[in-house]
């Protein structure tokens, strides 16, 4: 047991070893994934070595297996966290609104606008959100409802939320890719006429669609 400046016995310590041995875990484990998502930001591949990661990263080659069994596991957490990240800062602007079409269409315009906010997202969405369109976790899920309610609602014709998530989703791809392709392009209006092109698809009138697609939006708070 350890003693403080005063002589006497410090309680603490034995409390706050254990506390920082896990901070100094979480951030190891932090800057793993944070590695595997610049690997998947800037090069868009996985196949990288175990020791290239950990050299990104910049801790040891061995805490590797301490925190995660193999590089599909880690590269898996890093898409998880990009999808957390995505969700999270949608839910901080449209968490306030009540039209469930408003919300469909914010957070389409929202996540077009990441290319130019925050790239690195954007980017690891283009290269890996193909799959996540139809998967029973992340977004894709919260899109389905939004649509959905928009549908129950009498705001929105909506026959498949599934199917209808598909091609939104895919067309909000394609317009990521294109941001990435084109720096030239004015990603606030991109993003806005494809909210816009959606709504309509979606039967809502062509002067309420542009009213929504053009709403003023805040900014998206920093990652």
């Amino acid at each position: 047991m350890s003693t403080d400046r005063r002589g006497g016995a410090d309680s603490r310590t034995p409390n706050h070893a254990p506390n920082r041995l896990d901070r100094r875990k979480a951030r190891t484990r932090a800057a793993l994934v944070a590695a595997a998502q610049r690997f998947l930001a800037e090069q868009g591949r996985a196949d990288v070595s175990i020791q290239e990661i950990t050299e990104a990263a910049d801790v040891g080659f061995g805490s590797f297996y301490n925190h995660f069994t193999s590089k599909d596991e880690l590269f898996e957490a890093a898409v998880a966290l990009t999808l957390e990240q995505h969700g999270t800062l949608l839910d901080s602007v449209v968490g306030g609104l009540k039209d469930p079409a408003e919300i469909f269409a914010a957070s389409v315009r929202l996540t077009g606008r990441l290319q130019r906010t925050h790239p690195q997202i954007a980017r690891i969405l283009v290269r890996t959100g193909m799959p996540y369109l139809t998967s029973d976790s992340g977004l894709a899920p919260q899109a389905m409802r939004d649509l959905q309610a928009a549908a129950d609602n009498g705001r929105l014709d909506i026959d498949d939320a599934r199917t209808e998530v598909a091609m939104a989703g895919g067309a909000l791809l394609g317009v990521l890719h294109l941001l990435e392709t084109s720096p030239d392009l004015d990603a606030e209006r991109v993003t806005d006429q494809l909210a816009f092109r959606l709504l309509c698809m979606f039967g809502m009138a062509r002067a309420e669609a542009q009213e929504i697609a053009t709403r003023p939006l805040p900014s998206l708070p920093a990652t």
